[in-house]
Formats: C-alpha cells, sequence, structure tokens
C-alpha cells in the first residue's frame, strides 16, 4: 500500500535538489526497473499496482511499474585513474560539453550502451542524469553506462599527448574519409551552441559529418543523439564485434 509519505516522496524527487539530498531518484516501467534491479541498484520502494503508479507517475502513459532507486556513490566503477581500462587513453569513451535537453541526454546514454561505450564524461552544465525524462529515455541503459560529471577540460589535460580527442565541427574533415583510432575521447557538444570554445581549442581531430542535401532550404543541423550516433557507427564500424545480440527494444 503507496503511503501518504512515500507518495510525497516520490514527487519531490522530481526535483534535482531533492534527488540529491535525498540520494534517490525514480525510474518508470517493466523494463528500466528490471534493468536496474538486474544491476545491483537498490530499490527504496517498488510499486507494481497500476492503481498505485498512477497516482504518483511522471509518465502521460504509466507503465504499471515505478520504484525509487539508491544512487550508487559518486564516480562508482568510473576510472579515477590513468591506469583504469576505462580511461580514454585505453578504450573510446564520450564527453558531453553542456548538454541541456534531458531527452538527449537519455537517448545518448542508450546510444552509448549500444556501441559498447562504457563511460560518459559530463561536464557539470550537463542535465542531470537522473532526472525522471533522462532515466526513461536510456530505456533502462542507466544501469550500464558509467556516467561521471567533471571539468572536461582538466580531463583532457590528465591524458596523454597521443590520446585522440574528436569533435564533430562545421570546419572538421569528412568522417567518412579518416582513419579513427580504437581509443580516445569523442566530444558532443550543446544543442544551440555546439562545442564551447575552451574544449574546442584542445580537440586533436575535428570530424564533420557531411549534409549529402543539395536542397538549400533542408535542414542545416543534426540533433545531437543522431550525430552521436552516426560518429559512433563510424567509428565502431570498422572494429570486429566480439558478440553480437538482436533486440526489438
Amino acid at each position: 500500500m503507496l503511503s501518504k509519505n512515500q507518495a510525497k516522496l516520490i514527487r519531490s524527487l522530481e526535483q534535482k535538489k531533492n534527488r540529491e539530498r535525498e540520494r534517490l531518484f525514480i525510474a518508470e516501467g517493466p523494463k528500466v526497473v528490471g534493468d536496474l534491479l538486474a544491476a545491483g541498484f537498490k530499490a527504496r520502494i517498488l510499486l507494481d499496482d497500476e492503481e498505485e503508479v498512477r497516482k504518483v507517475s511522471f509518465l502521460q502513459h504509466p507503465q504499471g511499474v515505478l520504484a525509487v532507486f539508491e544512487m550508487k556513490p559518486e564516480h562508482s566503477g568510473t576510472p579515477d585513474n590513468p591506469e583504469s581500462q576505462l580511461y580514454p587513453a585505453h578504450t573510446l569513451a564520450l564527453a558531453l560539453d553542456g548538454i541541456q535537453d534531458p531527452g538527449n541526454l537519455g537517448t545518448i546514454i542508450r546510444i552509448a550502451d549500444w556501441f559498447g561505450i562504457e563511460t560518459i564524461y559530463c561536464s557539470k552544465g550537463t542535465a542531470d542524469v537522473y532526472n525522471p525524462k533522462v532515466v526513461q529515455a536510456t530505456m533502462g541503459s542507466i544501469a550500464r553506462v558509467n556516467v561521471v560529471y567533471t571539468d572536461l577540460a582538466e580531463l583532457i589535460d590528465r591524458l596523454p599527448e597521443d590520446t585522440p580527442i574528436y569533435g564533430t565541427l562545421l570546419d572538421g574533415e569528412n568522417i567518412y574519409e579518416q582513419t579513427l583510432s580504437t581509443h580516445g575521447l569523442i566530444i558532443m557538444g550543446n544543442e544551440g551552441n555546439g562545442i564551447s570554445p575552451a574544449i574546442r581549442k584542445k580537440i586533436t581531430h575535428k570530424l564533420l559529418i557531411p549534409n549529402f542535401n543539395t536542397n538549400p532550404k533542408g535542414a542545416d543541423s543534426l540533433n545531437v543523439a543522431i550525430a552521436t550516433a552516426i560518429t559512433l557507427s563510424e567509428i565502431k564500424g570498422h572494429q570486429p564485434i566480439e558478440q553480437s545480440y538482436n533486440t526489438n527494444n
């Protein structure tokens, strides 16, 4: 039975300040909740009664399952030292420079999961990963991708000098004509302003996703999540697939 205090707590977690104070976040839907439970996240509250879920759900169309999860300790399972195999000097990682839209962030996390990216570094100005809209958009991938909030400039400066720093820019080179590495950091910028000037200076490999539409009135930009998918597809597409899964999710 959902108590008044539980309902009050759940509603309060829509706000970031309350999530941070309580160290709790909301997940909805059988897949998202199931993936988080399978990954070892601890559920403080678990509701599977449709009527109770409907009373506190943040979704327009509630999915019958809602859980309040404890946040993992900050930086849990993430690389804090250059020797870690998850560090960009050893593998491929994403860095998000001021992504604002929760839907974009959640979709990027899901895309990263699909392409086997284990760590995403976020600037302090990036949307909160525990925002209910972000969690929902990940479709469970939040359980498998490490999201670290950090100073991106300091992160890049700590990397070995020969670590590739990729960024998609209008003055970049055609991504389909480049030799791309299996390790490094891929920077994706803000929806409206792109990569910030300070981070842009640190990019060593400027990439351009060419526009094949010759119509002058056609689309003049790509959604950042779509651009992320294209970039990862091009880089990962030249690497061997160790194990493949077919999914309809």
